[in-house]
């Protein structure tokens, strides 16, 4: 059996393993990424991590997940805001060159799809659409075992997703942006304005609602219209065969999911009413599907 290594890089933490093609992790290291500290730092501790990986090269590609858009195309990061100086930056070219293998680059949202897609919830499926909702929201398309990144880099980057003009400006994103209507950190940030309470975290609310909190009900049942429009909007797109839904978020999901798929039915056409949402399966869907990317390649 094939075998696959992928490097799961964030700005705090890096983490690399040896993945065998049907998604099994064989090894795995990891330490902190510097990533504050510049691509020359960086790439030199990658580097010696990946050396740390018994029989490293007996795996016939490299996978990278990075936060941020990225041109799978030159295998370059078009933006770093989490990694300092490496946009542009020659990342897979440089991987390629150290360890005599294909080495491929993708958005960490982007290779979580694939890895779902390929061995997870949608395996066996022509095209999954995949969902992460936490602190924010991020997203991906994966048609025949491959993530539609586009021309830029940005395919996928759902988190600007305008849901609703009348919101509030909350920050950098458009007015009414998906990411800050339904994300977690959206959800807890509505309640606490409308409420006035400060709550731990976003699952208080769904507790709160459940015990009849009118505030927490409402802000839920918003959640859940927010959601059911991104998603029906999204289908409009792409059709995808499954929407699998990633995060923490999904810790809950058991008190908004089956909220979110009624408003996606009552805003999408009856002809879509049965594509499925499902819940990720995999427990490191970051760390397998950045080793997946060179099996997307044909690897």
């Amino acid at each position: 059996m094939k075998t696959y290594l992928g490097i799961d890089l964030g700005g705090t933490n890096v983490r690399v393993a040896k993945i065998a093609e049907d998604g099994t992790i064989i090894a795995t290291v990891k330490g902190p990424s510097y990533g504050q500290e510049g691509p020359e730092k960086v790439m030199g501790n990658l580097k010696d991590l990946v050396r740390e990986i018994p029989g490293w090269k007996d795996c016939v590609g490299i996978g990278v997940g990075v936060p941020g858009p990225v041109d799978t195309k030159a295998g370059t990061m078009v933006l770093s805001t989490n990694l300092p100086g490496f946009a542009g930056y020659p990342f897979a070219d440089d991987l390629k060159r150290e360890f005599g293998m294909p080495a491929f680059l993708d958005n960490d949202a982007n290779v979580a799809a694939l890895a779902e897609a390929l061995v997870g919830a949608g395996k066996g499926l022509p095209s999954t659409f995949y969902t992460t909702i936490s602190t924010g929201i991020g997203g991906c398309l994966v048609v025949d075992g491959k993530t539609v990144s586009g021309k830029h880099g940005f395919g996928g980057e759902v988190a600007n997703i305008i849901i609703d003009r009348n919101r509030e400006v909350v920050n950098y994103l458009n007015v009414g942006a998906i990411e800050n209507e339904a994300s977690g950190t959206g959800l807890k940030r509505k309640y606490e304005e409308k409420s006035g309470k400060h709550i731990e975290h976003t699952g208080v609310v769904f507790d709160l609602a459940e015990e009849g909190d009118p505030i927490a009900r409402e802000c839920v049942d918003e959640f859940c219209k927010d959601l059911g429009q991104y998603f029906a909007t999204v289908c409009c797109v792409c059709d995808p065969d499954i929407f699998v839904i990633g995060g923490g978020m999904t810790k809950s999901a058991d008190k908004w999911l089956p909220g979110v798929v009624k408003q996606y039915k009552m805003m999408s056409h009856t002809a879509v009413h049965d594509t499925p949402f499902v819940l990720a399966a995999l427990e490191e869907p970051g760390i397998v599907g950045a080793a997946m990317l060179p099996k997307s390649h044909g690897l």
